[in-house]
């Protein structure tokens, strides 16, 4: 294809390759909204409570790890099959998810889910990366954050409905035919000029990282349950981890072509963006993964309003998302994110202060300022680093942002699925009632299923309540804990653009 062919055909069908981008990005986005929603639900008919961080976590994962990976794949091949490689693995996981007959087959299903979602967010934002000029992508932007703010509302009330309607099943299942009409858009529309590149695919950076990561994110996750922290076998797995993580970063910066392209690092900004996405990644994967069984097992609500504590916060991303396209050239990416920095703490500091009869409001407000502040920083991010490389490197530099926010869940939901558990535990040890102090992790169950929170006597009910609340309480002071290291890195941006 001549260059000229590939300028017209670029700007022809423009429309049409953002609305199949954005489709994808929806496909994405409702997964994280409708997922959560459904928890509760998922818990009360498979049991395993003690696993429930697990099922974010095998996806978190594997998404983490291939995102970088498919993201040089992008560079290497092209932007669409590299997309629909990865998407086809995702809706193949989404099919298996529903056929899940226990917690430990749903974990299984999600990391095949989690291989796919690797590619939908970062090769999505390149492709609009490529097809849209620098002044052009802050507002183009904000269109693509407007996606999480309709996923928002239709993800909490679809799975809400679905859940109470036909089955928890059909909230992994709904997205095969949206993510298929993406994919046949995309290839009928996006007309690629590849660079030629003949770099190698970084496979042992691939690995070295997967191994590092799920060694790391096990013991998290088991740590102070079924592995004492300070017990042998979590000590070796601590070095072990450690040691595999310092390898790959070793080798990707001998490589010579690596997976994480830790070059482009030497941009203070892209550093910061970096590190800020880490930071957030924990932050946002606190709020949304245990939001929903606060809501339902603590107040009482049902899994509808649990939906939409959330919904609050997908709303504000895209609405202030939209609002820094126009900000970022009005007064730059350092004063942009620093607002967005101090939405953050605001929202974070209002979980911390949470209690379970201030009602479902409270925990609504608190969402919104959190995506108000994710969305005036998730865009500044992106917009800088897009524009501070050549196309070639633009796939890798776009995946490792997202790596870093990924990173951030994956290991935050770990951390934080296992102080909670601990939490739990240590509090039903103290318990002076013999049955609560008999409980395991997995009683809570009861407490995220209306007909089954009914049954429990008034006593243990309220301990049961209590264990939650408080366990819920150290997360909520964790996640503030990471909003002020994230405006603390933010100060740090170029002031200068």
């Amino acid at each position: 294809m001549s260059h000229s062919e590939y300028e017209h055909g670029r700007l022809k069908y423009r429309p049409f390759i953002l609305a199949a981008v954005m489709l994808a990005m929806f496909v994405g986005a409702i997964e994280a909204t409708i997922v959560s929603t459904a928890m509760p639900a998922i818990t009360a008919d498979l049991g395993g409570f003690q696993l429930y961080s697990w099922v974010f976590s095998s996806y978190l994962l594997m998404s983490t790890v291939t995102v970088l990976l498919y993201g040089k794949l992008s560079d290497i091949f092209g932007r669409k099959p590299a997309l629909t490689l990865g998407m086809s693995l995702f809706l193949i996981g989404s099919i298996l998810c529903g056929f899940a007959e226990s917690m430990e087959w749903l974990i299984v299903f999600r990391f095949i889910q989690g291989l796919g979602a690797g590619a939908v967010m970062p090769i999505a934002s390149t492709i609009v990366g490529d097809i849209y000029s620098k002044e052009e992508r802050a507002k183009i932007q904000g269109y693509l954050s407007s996606v999480w703010g309709i996923s928002a509302v239709m993800g909490p009330a679809i799975g809400g409905l679905l859940v109470e309607t036909i089955g928890w099943q059909y909230v992994f299942w709904i997205n095969v035919p949206l993510g298929i009409l993406s994919l046949a858009v995309l290839w009928i529309f996006l007309k690629e000029n590849v660079e030629k590149n003949t770099s190698p695919i970084d496979y042992k950076g691939a690995v070295l990282l997967s191994a590092g990561l799920t060694i790391l994110l096990y013991l998290l996750v088991e740590g102070g349950i079924s592995i004492p922290w300070l017990s042998p076998t979590a000590l070796s797995m601590l070095a072990v981890s450690v040691l595999i993580i310092i390898l790959f970063v070793r080798h990707e910066l001998t490589a010579p072509d690596p997976m994480m392209p830790f070059s482009i690092w030497r941009n203070r900004a892209i550093f910061v963006a970096n590190i800020v996405s880490l930071t957030t990644g924990v932050l946002l994967i606190g709020i949304s993964s245990y939001l929903p069984a606060f809501v339902t097992g603590v107040m009482g609500e049902s899994a509808t309003i649990a939906g939409f504590t959330l919904t609050a916060m997908s709303i504000g991303w895209p609405i202030a998302a939209t609002v820094a396209g126009r900000l970022l050239i009005k007064i730059g990416y350092y004063r942009t994110s620093l607002i967005g920095g101090i939405s953050l703490i605001i929202g974070s500091l209002l979980f911390v202060l949470m209690k379970p009869d201030y009602g479902p409001l409270w925990p609504t407000v608190s969402s919104f300022f959190v995506g108000v502040g994710m969305g005036l920083t998730t865009t500044s991010f992106i917009v800088s680093i897009q524009s501070a490389v050549p196309w070639k490197l633009r796939g890798a530099a776009t995946a490792a942002n997202m790596f870093m926010r990924n990173l951030g869940s994956t290991v935050g939901v770990a951390l934080l699925g296992g102080i909670l558990n601990s939490s739990i535990r240590s509090t039903f040890e103290k318990s002076e009632n013999p049955e609560v102090r008999s409980m395991g992790v997995d009683a809570v169950n009861r407490l995220l299923e209306a007909e089954q929170r009914s049954q429990i006597e008034p006593g243990v009910l309220q301990q049961l309540q209590t264990a939650m609340t408080d366990g819920l309480n150290i997360v909520y002071l964790i996640v503030f804990a990471f909003a002020v290291i994230s405006l603390f890195f933010i100060l740090f941006l170029p002031r200068k653009e």
